[in-house]
């Protein structure tokens, strides 16, 4: 009898601990020829980055999409290096992206902006030049409000180690989106990126130009995408499911 109870406690928490121990960022589908080597769950605002690394002799490259939902409909959301040596806001080479005219706006292609984060003020309503040279800038809305970010940025020479800062704002105004809230989240959203974890041959040259987006061809459609190392972590329900199988197996 007591057995059987076991059975059935471990049953129903293995129910419950199961979807949220799974990755959210392997499963997000980017449209036909947008294809990424590894992905990360960011710690932070339920956001995740999906990268290819490549180094060939024009230098390193990043192939990015960062998926995260604005704080509020009619908000924004942003990536960026900083390649000061410090891990906050301030430095940040950004890339940011909203639905032009808010929550009302019928548009569904969102802008996206670049911009050198230099102070803890509000940014303008027009991008400003960044250190990385961008290419491939696009975005555009998923399932459950999320806003997927594409960019190729080229890297100096020797980056394979980064500090990634991202956010999500509330609001935009007249085209200028506003500062995003101090909450402990917010602060939070910065940390150390392995580059090289998502390291890929040199894809083949493209008839386009210097501005093809080098994630439409490259790693091929289907191939697997395998978690960044360091992001395979077990929620506190999943390990409580662990101890209680092996608890079971034991008596069973």
């Amino acid at each position: 009898m007591a057995s059987a109870t076991v059975h059935q406690l471990v049953v129903l928490l293995l129910a419950l601990a199961l979807p949220a121990a799974m990755s959210a960022c392997t499963s997000e589908v980017f449209p036909s020829g947008k294809t990424y080597v590894t992905c990360q769950d960011l710690p932070q605002l339920g956001a995740a980055l999906h990268w290819t690394y490549y180094d060939d002799a024009s230098g390193p490259s990043l192939s990015l999409a960062f998926v995260a939902v604005p704080a509020a409909p009619g908000g924004w959301v942003a990536w960026g290096i900083n390649p000061t040596g410090g891990n906050g806001m301030v430095g940040t080479q950004a890339l940011l992206a909203f639905v032009a005219g808010g929550a009302s706006s019928s548009a569904s292609t969102p802008t996206v902006r670049t911009y050198n984060i230099t102070s803890y003020y509000a940014v303008g309503a027009a991008s400003t030049p960044i250190a990385f040279p961008a290419d491939g800038l696009a975005a555009d809305v998923g399932s459950g409000g999320r806003i997927r970010l594409y960019a190729t940025l080229q890297l100096g020479k020797g980056m394979e180690v980064v500090n990634q800062v991202w956010q999500v704002g509330s609001s935009v105004t007249r085209g200028a989106p506003d500062v995003h809230a101090m909450a402990p989240e917010n602060l939070a959203a910065m940390g150390k990126l392995v580059l090289t974890v998502g390291a890929a041959a040199s894809p083949p040259a493209h008839a386009g130009g210097p501005s093809s987006d080098r994630s439409s061809s490259w790693p091929p459609s289907g191939r697997q995408i395998p978690r960044a190392a360091g992001t395979h972590r077990v929620s506190p329900t999943a390990h409580a499911v662990l101890v209680l199988l092996g608890f079971w197996a034991m008596v069973g």
